[in-house]
């Protein structure tokens, strides 16, 4: 097992690493900027090490800062958990080079599958169906042209680096897509430092099904089920839930197997997640693979029982894993809200502030992921996540009453937040009856 571990990430997912490895009895190192000196995860670690100013670009994206952490404390081990470098095959390479152990997959699995366009033509050497759309990227407008009316409208422009939402582009004309080809590359280029744009066709209204994955070091990988991420603003995830209940045991069969052979023809070791649409007539299509833990990924945990960071860790550590495909049960139901520091009153501004007061609820099948505490101030220069709030229930029904009465009880003074929000969605008849999509935030809450 390893025997300490630098804490790459910041917020509740910081926390969430350090308390697993406190469990597995592993030291740990804290990493933080000047921003984050108040923060949590700091006090929760047993050393810490600040890596920079406020701003990210200072500290937690100067990699070389980072390793200089690792390499004065002596970590044998860096976990990335989600964000700025967490899914950076130049991250992992440097981590092989220093002699620490990425607890991730490796650079070249991060590179084949962070390359969304080369992914596209991985997958479906594997067999794993994909939405139509272009062979690579399209290159100049011209062929973009050309490409689009092969597929036919409406379809969607997407960044080849992307994730998050970012660089993409639903175009319903053909007089839209220079335009709009145009606006994404340069949102492309800010965001990653990359404008390659390829194009998909734009399903109406599809769930984002995802389904988390593990392999070890020996060749075992496997599936633990999946996750309904179509509640989304924006293409940002805003609730999710496990499991989805649109999919037949014969349908999430088929899902699953199809999310394996994708790893397998990624090479893929650790955790990770392939991400899938799914249409009205029950066909999927791969859509993207999540080569790091999950902000979701506590819902699996819940109607699973397996701890994904100690396996994440046991996996780095060169263990096998623990089961094989048919032991993996799934019981009850999980939902989670992401509360955010946003005033949802005005277009989800992000709200920074003083928390002057914080009352978390509880009670049975209710968990709580956060690093807020009273007295702790929201800063400007991160996301503005506060707090992931987790139910579980023997059904979806229990799983939502539940949800519903924690939201109830959640109380936060000093910064605005999504909890009222998330009060709408849990009462809306249409999610209450399992009716959701992608577009069902806009077409429902219009926001």
């Amino acid at each position: 097992m390893l025997r300490k571990i630098l804490v790459y990430p910041r917020g509740e997912i910081a926390i969430r690493v350090i308390r697993a490895c406190r469990e597995l009895r592993i030291h740990t190192v804290a990493v933080y900027s000047e921003g984050d000196v108040d923060s949590m995860h700091v006090r929760l670690a047993d050393e810490a090490v600040c890596i920079g100013p406020a701003a990210a670009p200072e500290s937690y994206l100067k990699l070389q800062n980072v390793l200089s952490a690792a390499r004065i404390t002596g970590a044998d081990a860096i976990h990335p958990g989600y964000g700025f470098l967490a899914e950076s095959a130049t991250f992992a390479e440097a981590c092989a080079a220093c002699h620490i152990k990425f607890i991730g997959p490796s650079a070249e699995s991060i590179e084949r599958m962070g390359d969304k366009a080369r992914a596209r033509e991985l997958v479906q050497q594997a067999g794993v169906p994909v939405v139509p759309g272009s062979e690579g990227v399209v290159g100049d407008e011209q062929r973009a042209l050309r490409v689009a009316a092969q597929i036919g409208y409406p379809l969607m422009i997407k960044a080849a680096a992307g994730g998050g939402g970012r660089g993409v582009r639903i175009v319903r004309h053909e007089e839209e897509l220079v335009r709009e080809l145009r606006l994404a590359q340069a949102e492309a280029d800010a965001a990653f430092g990359d404008g390659a744009l390829y194009l998909e066709k734009y399903l109406e209204e599809p769930r984002h099904v995802e389904f988390q994955i593990l392999a070890d070091e020996h060749g075992t990988v496997l599936h633990l089920g999946e996750r309904d991420c179509s509640l989304q603003r924006r293409h940002q995830k805003m609730v999710e839930e496990a499991p989805c209940i649109a999919l037949t045991p014969e349908l999430r069969g088929r899902m699953g197997q199809a999310a394996v052979r994708a790893a397998r023809a990624a090479g893929y070791t650790n955790a990770g997640t392939v991400e899938f649409l799914l249409d009205r007539n029950g066909n999927f299509y791969f859509l993207e693979m999540n080569t790091r833990i999950q902000v979701e990924h506590p819902v699996t945990e819940v109607v699973t029982g397996i701890d994904l960071v100690k396996s994440q860790i046991a996996i780095a550590s060169g263990l096998p894993l623990e089961w094989c495909q048919e032991q993996i049960r799934v019981e009850g139901h999980a939902i989670e809200c992401r509360i955010n520091a946003e005033d949802p009153e005005r277009r989800f501004a992000p709200s920074v502030g003083e928390i002057r007061s914080l009352i978390l609820p509880g009670g049975p099948g209710v968990r709580v992921d956060t690093h807020a505490y009273a007295g702790y101030r929201m800063p400007s220069h991160y996301d503005s996540l506060l707090a992931k709030l987790i139910a579980f229930g023997r059904d979806r029904n229990e799983a939502i009453a539940r949800m519903a009465r924690a939201l109830d009880e959640f109380f936060v003074e000093g910064v605005n937040t999504t909890i009222p929000f998330h009060r709408q969605i849990m009462a809306d008849g249409q999610f209450r009856r399992g009716e959701v999509h992608t577009d069902f935030i806009q077409q429902r809450m219009g926001v």
